[in-house]
């Protein structure tokens, strides 16, 4: 809507420059939040603040 498109006016400009480029017009990833060492990381976690084995402190807030 900023940019004057409709939404079929955009995703027809997008699907000519496929066609023309053979390519996805920009860079696709994923977020590493969603990884699977990530997500084996933040269960470990959860397991250890579930058994008490980990032992959460409150601190000062840090302002710059």
């Amino acid at each position: 809507a900023e940019m004057g498109l409709s939404m079929s006016a955009a995703f027809t400009m997008f699907a000519k420059k496929v066609g023309r480029e053979y390519r996805i017009p920009f860079e696709v990833s994923a977020d590493p939040f969603y990884s699977e060492s990530n997500m084996n990381y933040l269960r470990r976690v959860i397991s250890d603040i579930e058994s008490r084995k980990a032992v959460l402190k409150e601190h000062e807030l840090i302002e710059d």
